[in-house]
């Protein structure tokens, strides 16, 4: 693979384990140097450190809990001054609480309450820490979902209210930061086989691929692409976009 990347710093929130891990192993075959975040598993974390470094470049694991929003100034430094620098940001980490519908008397508010700190404001502190350290025409992306875009299933008014959250955000951002050179962008992905979904591939209802144009779930290889060409030099004019990578679903 061209190291289209060598030479640049990138941060990945949510890097321990699927989509976060893999885009850490894509961004390093470019070259690029790799900062990820975890909440609590720091095994894993590790794991994805090692496979990342063996690819030649450097790669540090920094422990950071998106619920605390105090702790994202301290980690962007940690990663500025044990790297160097920063040149991308992929807004990752998130959490999903679905399945029950807003009427429903158990549903667990604090729980859902959380996925809002989380998704929104966790991500939020992460992307103003950052945004004082990017180098000019640095690459942010936020990591979506297609809900955010189309509710298509019951139970997920709250993570799909996260996720649409997440995009009008990044748009400000991207004319706050356009100035500089940097562009934001939102991948939205669809269903695809990560902890969110165990199982997907094999248990989703036929209703729910019924749905889908191209009849199948993503790979998270396919999404990784997606932030693949939003971080590269051939996006240097893509600004400000939602990329739905969803099998067609929102069509």
């Amino acid at each position: 693979m061209s190291k289209v990347l060598q030479g640049k710093v990138a941060l990945i929130t949510g890097g321990s384990r699927g989509l976060g891990a893999v885009l850490a192993e894509t961004l390093a075959e470019q070259g690029a140097d790799i900062a990820i975040t975890y909440a609590a598993s720091a095994a894993k974390a590790e794991a994805v450190v090692e496979k990342v470094r063996a690819k030649g470049v450097r790669a540090i694991a920094i422990q950071c809990d998106q619920a605390d929003s105090s702790a994202a100034q301290p980690m962007v430094e940690q990663v500025v001054s044990e790297l160097g620098k920063l040149d991308i940001l992929i807004n990752n980490a998130a959490i999903a609480v679905q399945g029950k519908l807003v009427d429903d008397p158990t549903l667990d508010g604090p729980a859902f309450d959380k996925q809002w700190i989380v998704n929104v404001l966790g991500t939020v502190a992460v992307t103003r820490a950052a945004a004082q350290k990017i180098s000019d025409g640095g690459r942010i992306v936020f990591i979506g979902s297609g809900l955010g875009t189309r509710a298509i299933v019951p139970g997920v008014a709250d993570y799909a209210g996260t996720k649409a959250a997440i995009a009008g955000y990044a748009r400000g951002v991207q004319r706050d930061l356009g100035p500089r050179n940097i562009t934001v962008n939102v991948v939205q992905p669809g269903i695809m086989p990560t902890d969110m979904a165990a199982g997907a591939a094999e248990n989703f209802p036929e209703a729910v691929l019924d749905l889908h144009p191209i009849r199948r779930i993503a790979t998270i290889e396919e999404v990784a692409s997606a932030v693949s060409y939003l971080v590269g030099p051939t996006a240097n004019y893509t600004a400000g976009a939602v990329i739905d990578v969803s099998g067609g679903v929102l069509v």
